[in-house]
């Protein structure tokens, strides 16, 4: 049921109000006290009416924040004291879905262990027992966190040299990186500025197609740089000052270089580019692979791990919080354009082409386990913490299970196209 992003899937049918009231009753099983949020989307009001009855049903209260950004939900948490967060979101998904994502108190979403205890719970029906009569029930009141989200974005950063901005939220509830960029002193322009979660400005996910109208706009204007949400604001993407889209491996590069010192360490997945890895290299920062999803990356970060993030806009600096927060992303990006122009730094990451492929399978889990047991043969190194990856020096492969689908993705790159291919055929030989 759950994912490394919560449960999600179409209204009505996946997510309905019934599952909305349970999951409010499994998590209130265990908390006092629990903040809730929403994005834009039509459904998102009824769904968390739902959910907040079955969090009063257990006795527990509620902090209700209405309508705003996960990342503010995640940080507010901690703010409030609560013991969870929920947000009812479906994230970068098209309107017709929505879904529920959990926070701890350090803004890091439920783990494995959390998960499998709300999934029981859901399973079995398993909170009966926590249901209370009518004069204990917990009490639900309104909140806002917006406010306490942008001073922390203004003093995460330090921009000497405003620069000219435009912000494209996607119809989505990233309003609060609008206000923190004004506040720092920036010239912001909006794009897709009113909440509907029809998403009827684009698509709601940030990436290269939906975002042409950001570059457009940014290309020919004086802006310095445009930056863009998803749905629920916990991803952001970017444009060049010059209407380029910046690649989500590229910004991976940018973030983490910034972020580690020689000698520390930054944490992303499995199937990040061999660009990233060169260009820190020459850094001396050192890198920790997880499995792919921002939980994984959060479980990685502190410590030496000073950073984490994944290509498709999550970025986490856990000094603020776990939870990937797109508008902090947006500042520190801001940030990082005001001292240097983001076109001149994005010239020196290295590209280096990466071969996609999926297969279909009837068993995939017999395949992967087909695949590990081939792979682990052949190289002792090959590493498994999310499918099989193989790094061949100059190249590197990776076999994996769709989370959702019969399929199983095969990735390959290397620093020379043809050795690219060369890898991509070695994976696929494992199928």
């Amino acid at each position: 049921m759950f994912g490394t992003s919560g449960i999600r899937g179409p209204v009505g049918d996946v997510v309905t109000g019934e599952l909305a009231l349970s999951v409010g009753r499994a998590v209130g099983v265990d908390a006092d006290r629990v903040v809730t949020g929403r994005d834009p989307r039509g459904s998102g009001r009824t769904l968390l009416d739902a959910l907040t009855a079955g969090l009063r049903e257990t006795g527990t209260d509620v902090v209700d924040l209405g309508e705003a950004a996960t990342p503010t939900v995640a940080r507010a948490v901690g703010w409030e004291d609560a013991d969870a967060g929920v947000m009812v979101t479906a994230s970068h998904n098209p309107p017709e879905d929505n879904g529920v994502k959990l926070w701890q108190p350090s803004g890091q979403a439920y783990d494995a262990d959390l998960r499998e205890t709300i999934e029981r719970r859901l399973r079995e029906d398993d909170f009966a027992s926590a249901l209370r009569a009518w004069d204990r029930l917990g009490a639900r009141t309104a909140g806002t966190a917006d406010g306490r989200h942008v001073a922390a974005l203004v003093d995460a950063v330090d921009v000497a040299d405003p620069p000219s901005v435009v912000v494209d939220v996607g119809n989505g509830a990233g309003g609060v990186t609008v206000e923190a960029l004004q506040q720092l002193g920036c010239d912001v322009e909006t794009l897709n500025a009113q909440p509907d979660g029809r998403f009827p400005g684009r698509p709601s996910e940030p990436d290269a197609e939906s975002l042409s109208s950001l570059a457009a706009l940014v290309g020919a204007t004086d802006a310095d740089l445009g930056v863009a949400h998803d749905g629920d604001a916990d991803r952001m993407m970017a444009v060049t000052g010059e209407g380029e889209f910046v690649a989500g491996d590229t910004l991976l590069a940018l973030f983490a270089a910034d972020a580690a010192d020689p000698g520390q360490r930054v944490a992303y997945p499995i199937d990040v580019s061999l660009a990233v890895e060169d260009y820190l290299a020459e850094r001396d920062v050192g890198v920790e692979r997880t499995p792919v999803g921002d939980v994984h990356v959060a479980e990685a970060v502190g410590g030496e791990v000073v950073f984490g993030g994944e290509q498709s806009g999550a970025w986490i600096w856990p000094e603020q919080t776990l939870c990937p927060d797109g508008p902090l992303a947006a500042c520190r990006l801001v940030e990082m354009a005001a001292e240097r122009p983001l076109a001149d730094r994005v010239s020196e990451i290295p590209s280096y082409e990466i071969r996609k492929e999926n297969v279909e399978v009837e068993e995939k889990e017999s395949v992967m386990a087909s695949v590990r047991e081939d792979a682990l043969a052949e190289y002792d190194d090959a590493t498994t913490v999310d499918g099989v990856r193989v790094d061949l020096g100059d190249a590197w492969f990776l076999v994996r299970a769709s989370g959702t689908q019969p399929l199983v993705r095969v990735f390959a790159e290397a620093r020379d196209p043809d050795r690219a291919d060369e890898a991509l055929g070695k994976a696929k030989g494992y199928l």
